[in-house]
Order: structure tokens, then sequence, then C-alpha cells
């Protein structure tokens, strides 16, 4: 790094007691600032560790609505080696209830008297208990809007012909009183799919199909579930379009 001379000369001059008054040449000063700094050096990436803007956002718990904090658990995992003590949360409300494994490290300060939940983690310099701070913040605030208000899809049928109705088959349904969605798409069978348990869905226009259920996840599944059998086509515009979906049309290829 350096030449031999220059570094006998830094060496003596950084081995010196501070009492004694060294004169060094003008040409080594730079150097010398530079050894001396190197302890102070900072890493390659001067970004800051920021924590999680949701994470640390109060949850806020109409009434009505009960958070449960289960106690850890260890549950075997195929995909990691390693095992991971969680915790079961359990979100009850007018609606429903709905239960979900958090990992150990993520903190729950429930305040019952203010109706208010604080998300906090272990050690917030490691990457991973960061992602997964705003993501269970996440999931529990949709999961508290959903025992308490519901969650809800439209779906709209863009298309000449195309018709949905709600209809049972009894032969056909996995628990009592399955609703089916019975599409007419333009195919040469009509579509059937059945709605999950814990789910609710209506026609108010035969363009339009209304989905409520609890869990957003699953309400936005079975949706895209209907979605696939018809998607959207940027020259016509015809398909099966999700809340406010749109496309914007191509021209037509012209030879």
């Amino acid at each position: 790094m350096f030449a031999p001379s220059r570094r006998r000369v830094l060496e003596a001059v950084a081995s010196s007691s501070s009492s004694s008054v060294v004169t060094l040449p003008g040409f080594l000063v730079p150097a010398f600032q530079q050894t001396a700094g190197a302890a102070a050096r900072r890493n390659f990436s001067a970004t800051t560790t920021r924590p999680s803007k949701l994470g640390r956002t109060p949850l806020s718990i109409p009434p009505g609505v009960e958070i449960t904090v289960g106690e850890p658990f260890v549950k075997r995992d195929m995909t990691q080696w390693k095992q991971q003590p969680k915790r079961k949360i359990t979100v009850q409300g007018p609606l429903g209830q709905l239960e979900m494994d958090i990992p150990d490290f993520i903190k729950i300060d429930h305040d019952a008297e203010a109706r208010r939940a604080t998300l906090s983690v272990a050690n917030r310099d490691e990457k991973e208990q960061r992602e997964m701070w705003g993501t269970t913040w996440a999931y529990l605030n949709r999961f508290i809007m959903g025992v308490s208000e519901g969650h809800t899809a439209v779906l709209r049928l863009v298309g000449i012909g195309y018709r949905a109705t709600i209809d049972t088959r009894p032969e056909k349904e996995e628990y009592p009183g399955q609703q089916f969605v019975c599409l007419k798409l333009g195919f040469s069978h009509p579509v059937e799919m059945g709605v999950p348990k814990g789910m609710k869905a209506s026609t108010p226009q035969p363009t339009r199909i209304l989905l409520e259920g609890i869990n957003r996840e699953q309400v936005m599944t079975f949706a895209a579930d209907i979605r696939r059998w018809r998607v959207p086509e940027p020259y016509k515009g015809k398909g099966i379009f999700v809340n406010g979906e749109t496309i914007k049309l191509k021209q037509k290829k012209i030879k």
C-alpha cells in the first residue's frame, strides 16, 4: 500500500507519544490522516437502518373485536432447517374468527382500555425481522377489518352473452348449503365454481358478481380463479374485470 520508507515513517509517528511534537512533511500529511481515520471509516452503504413505517403505526381495534395472543410453540417446517418458535394470534369479531401464526420475535403490546395494539421486533437490525414487521401489521389490519366490516370483491363480465348466476348443486357440494357460481362465457358448456366455505356470492345484475367474506386473501383468490376463465384482452376489451381493473385497448393489426 505504501512504500517501505513511508511506512516506517508513519509507524514511527503513530507510536510516538502524544506529548512530543512531531513535524511531518507536507506530502505525508494526507497519508497520515487516512491511516489515523481508518478505524472510523464507514461501510460501503451509507443508508441508515430505518424502522418499518407500517409496523410502528398503532393498530386501532374497533368495539366488539378481541385479539388473543397464544403461547410460543415450535412448528416443524420442511422448508427450513432451523426450527423457529411461533405464536398463534386469534382475531374474533361479530362476523367471525381468524387465526394466524407469527414469529416469536414479533411482540404485540395490546392496550385493552385504549383499544389499540402496537407491534415491535426484538432486533431492528436484522432484515428478516424488519420484513416480517410490516407484513404482520398488514395481515392483522386486514383481519381486524374483516371480522368487523368484511371484505368484498366486485367482478364485471364484459362481453356478448356473458352471464352469471348463483345456484345450488347438491350432487357437487363439498359442505352443506354450498353455493355455486355458474358462468356463461361463450364456451360450449357452462362454468360452475363452488364458493369456498366462509364466503357468500350474489349477482346484483346478470353481469356483476359480488363476493363477500372475512378473509381478504380468500376473497381475492377466488376472484382471481373466476377471472382466469376470461382474462381481459386488449383488442375488444372483453373479459372479467375485478374491482376497478381497467385495460388499455390496442389498435387492430392491419396487414
